[in-house]
């Protein structure tokens, strides 16, 4: 997992409560087990017109021009705003790695499903719970102000307007926090102690050698 580094991106907005993981990354695409390929089919049901199956070249797709990340102004966007009850639904945890793979760094909304929640954690992607006045005062500003962006400080658990006119605090579990300053998810987590696991097979051969015969 790649160190959690974002200190300043562009908003996207999503307006929308109760976006479920099914939205986010539809059935049809949970055909891997990789992290990464997933980012072409985000939102796939609401970026196109014409329904989206695997292999299919997005070239040859038929693009939604009133989705709202279809909109040249938030291309390359690295934060999403969105509403209450984000990542809703089944647990699947290609919904956040299919956001990560898109360029999404961050999530902000006013709460989350919460397995969606852990697996973001997990995964590199940072879900920021903000009250929901606060979001809406953000949702003002993004559909105000083109190429509106914001600043996360996750050392500091605050994100806030570039000027520093607004900042917020936001809550994250220190040992999440941790990791994702760290660029550990669980298998990196377990290769830390890779020495003790080594030293534990040795010595488990040695006291039940009949087990590796």
């Amino acid at each position: 997992m790649e160190i959690f580094s974002l200190k300043k991106g562009l908003v996207a907005p999503l307006d929308r409560a109760n976006v479920d993981t099914d939205a986010i990354i539809p059935k049809q695409f949970l055909k891997s087990i990789k992290r990464s390929g997933f980012g072409v089919n985000l939102f796939d049901a609401w970026r196109f017109l014409d329904v989206g199956e695997p292999g299919v070249p997005i070239e040859s797709r038929k693009i939604n021009p009133n989705f709202i990340l279809n909109e040249a102004r938030y291309r390359g966007a690295q934060i999403l705003l969105s509403r209450k009850n984000f990542g809703c639904g089944s647990s699947r945890e290609h919904a956040p790695w299919a956001l990560a793979d898109y360029g999404f760094s961050a999530v902000i909304a006013p709460s989350f499903g919460e397995i969606f929640f852990n697996n973001s954690l997990k995964n590199g992607l940072l879900p920021i719970v903000l009250p929901e006045p606060d979001v809406d005062v953000l949702f003002r500003d993004v559909f105000d102000v083109p190429g509106f962006e914001l600043v996360v400080d996750l050392e500091e658990q605050r994100v806030g307007t570039v000027d520093g006119s607004r900042m917020y605090d936001f809550d994250i579990d220190p040992f999440r926090k941790h990791c994702l300053l760290n660029g550990l998810d669980d298998i990196g987590l377990t290769l830390q102690h890779v020495d003790e696991i080594k030293q534990f097979e040795m010595q488990h051969q040695l006291n039940q050698p009949w087990l590796f015969s």
